[in-house]
């Protein structure tokens, strides 16, 4: 091959180097151009997660609910056949429900309770009764103040649901749903160091009493103006089925377990009537003891204490039909149950 044939190889050799080279520089520029865009798409994919996790602890932290509850159901039968040492066949029932459900912000605690009760006793020839019998709800809300204390705000109701009776007078009630019902609502200081314990001070509260009954209320039962009559003893005058009282009140609350599987809740009320008999202080006190078996199996002691200056009880000591003295009294109911429970 001449020279001529040499230089002519040469120059295409260059060329293709070029085309060579010119395509390698558009591949490269396409790669990195594309790593650069999958690094933005990256980022914008974990600023979007990032997001998202953040709206989820928000929806979080705005709707933290803490629920929850306990049902009892409590059943026994005493039968007897022929039976020397005696005694009467028997058959009792006695219900529980306590739920409550706490919902907690960042700056903000709003508790709500309800505690329910019923129980009955057939025994012997006579007809059922009425051994317990409970309605009480109750709700608290709170806005930070300072360490463990919420500027609070208190609303407590309670009654009953079934007619009731001094037996063995079965023929008159002595009360009955809303009569009487009690509203109660303050505003107030709230102490909450832990969800174990709260202690709610307020030096303004409302207390309503309320009597739908129209014979009680004429009577002036639980504390309402009794009804107005005249000489001829006809009445001029209803009696009040509503009353209003101000004053101040205190709650504690005290939930804790005393040994594995043996629980005590307790919640004290105190008020007193600022304009009358300040110094008498009307006290409801519930005790709850709650001992597991197992899951399903457990037995509860409750001892409720109530004494209100404003209810009259009539005593009659010696069982004779007379009435021996009447004026306010200290109340206290005890039931013992052994059954099933279910808590959630």
């Amino acid at each position: 091959m001449n020279n001529s044939g040499h230089l002519l190889l040469i120059k295409k050799m260059k060329l293709k180097m070029k085309k060579i080279s010119f395509l390698a520089a558009i591949a490269l520029s396409v790669t990195l151009s594309a790593q650069e865009n999958n690094v933005v798409n990256n980022k914008e994919v974990d600023e979007l997660k990032k997001k998202m996790t953040d709206v989820k602890m928000a929806e979080k932290d705005t709707t933290y609910w803490k629920k929850g509850g306990v049902f009892g159901l409590n059943f026994s039968q005493v039968s007897l056949t022929n039976w020397s040492g005696g005694g009467q066949n028997s058959v009792s029932v006695n219900g529980l429900v306590n739920l409550f459900a706490t919902h907690k912000g960042k700056h903000h605690v709003w508790d709500n309770t309800l505690n329910l009760a019923y129980g009955m006793l057939q025994q012997g020839n006579e007809n059922m009764r009425k051994t317990d019998d409970k309605i009480e709800f109750m709700s608290k809300y709170g806005k930070d103040a300072f360490k463990n204390w919420y500027y609070s705000a208190l609303l407590n109701f309670r009654s009953q649901f079934a007619p009731g009776f001094n037996y063995p007078n079965d023929s008159v009630k002595i009360s009955e749903f809303l009569a009487p019902g009690y509203v109660l609502a303050s505003i107030g200081m709230d102490f909450k160091p832990t969800d174990k314990f709260s202690l709610f001070l307020s030096p303004a509260t409302m207390k309503s009493t309320i009597v739908l009954n129209q014979d009680l209320a004429d009577a002036g039962a639980y504390g309402v103006d009794p009804a107005e009559y005249n000489v001829k003893g006809e009445k001029v005058k209803d009696g009040s089925t509503f009353r209003a009282e101000l004053g101040g009140y205190l709650k504690a609350g005290l939930t804790f377990d005393i040994m594995k599987n043996v629980t005590y809740t307790g919640a004290l009320g105190l008020f007193s009537n600022y304009l009358h008999n300040p110094q008498n202080i009307d006290v409801v006190l519930d005790n709850l003891l709650a001992m597991k078996v197992n899951k399903y199996l457990s037995a509860t002691v409750t001892v409720n204490v109530i004494y209100d200056d404003d209810i009259d009880i009539e005593v009659d000591n010696n069982n004779d039909g007379i009435i021996d003295a009447v004026g306010p009294r200290t109340q206290i109911k005890e039931v013992l149950g052994i059954g099933f429970n279910y808590k959630f």
